[in-house]
C-alpha cells in the first residue's frame, strides 16, 4: 500500500555518501526531507540536488536535513557530487541514498512503473520529528521541483503544529494566518486576543510566530 499523510515513514539501512544510516535514528529530532531523482548524471536533477546544497543554511535555520536517493550506486554519486559542485556552485552537504536493488524506492513508492519503470520519480516527502509524513509531492522527470515551495510548506507545517492556525493559499512566513475551526470565538479570543472575521469560518490572526 502507498504511503499516506500521518503514516509513519518507513524506516530503512542504506549506504550513503555520508556512511551507513539507519533512517530513524539518523534523523534525530530533526524533520527531513527526503527526495529522489531518476538518475545520476542528469541535467535536471544536478540543478536540484544544487539547490538542495545552497539551501542547506535554510535548511538548518528549521531543524530539517535533507536526503537525496535514487537508484544509481554510491560509488556513482561521488563520482557525480564533483559535477554538482563545479556547475551548480555549492558544496554538496547532505546525504544521497544508494539504492540500486530499490529498496528505499520501494518502502516510499518511488518507481511508478507508467512513467519509467526503472527509475524513480522525483518525489519528496516531508518527515516531522515523530517520523510521521506531514507531506508529499510527486513531479515528472521532466520537471525541477520548486525549492521555495519547499521551504514554505515547512514553514507552514512547523507554524501549524505549534499554534491552533491553518496557512491561506500563497502564505509565507510573517502573513496573517487563518485561527482553526477547532476553536470557538470565545477560544480564539483568549489564545489570540481578537481576530478579524470575514465569515463565521473565516477568521485571521497575525502570524503568531512573528
Amino acid at each position: 500500500m502507498a504511503l499516506r499523510l500521518g503514516d509513519i515513514a518507513p524506516n530503512f539501512t542504506a549506504p550513503t555518501t555520508h556512511g551507513d544510516i539507519d533512517f530513524h535514528d539518523w534523523q534525530g529530532d530533526a524533520w527531513v526531507v527526503l527526495f529522489s531523482h531518476p538518475k545520476d548524471y542528469t541535467p535536471v536533477c544536478t540543478t536540484e540536488l544544487g539547490m538542495t546544497a545552497k539551501l542547506g543554511e535554510a535548511f538548518a535555520e528549521r531543524n530539517v536535513k535533507a536526503i537525496a536517493v535514487s537508484v544509481d550506486t554510491v560509488e556513482d554519486h561521488n563520482g557525480w557530487i564533483g559535477d554538482i559542485e563545479e556547475t551548480q556552485g555549492a558544496a554538496v552537504n547532505f546525504p544521497i541514498i544508494g539504492d540500486p536493488d530499490r529498496v528505499v524506492a520501494g518502502l516510499y513508492d518511488m518507481i511508478h512503473p507508467n512513467a519509467n519503470d526503472t527509475l524513480t520519480v522525483r518525489s519528496l516527502f516531508i518527515i516531522a520529528p515523530d517520523h510521521t509524513v506531514k507531506l508529499m509531492i510527486t513531479y515528472p522527470a521532466s520537471t525541477g521541483r520548486n525549492f521555495d515551495e519547499v521551504l514554505r510548506v515547512i514553514d507552514s507545517l512547523q507554524l501549524t503544529a505549534n499554534h491552533s492556525v491553518a496557512t491561506p493559499a500563497n502564505w509565507t512566513s510573517g502573513e496573517r494566518v487563518i485561527v482553526s475551526p477547532g476553536l470557538d470565538d470565545d477560544a480564539a479570543t483568549a489564545k489570540f486576543g481578537g481576530f478579524d472575521k470575514v465569515k463565521p469560518y473565516l477568521r485571521y490572526v497575525a502570524d503568531p510566530s512573528s
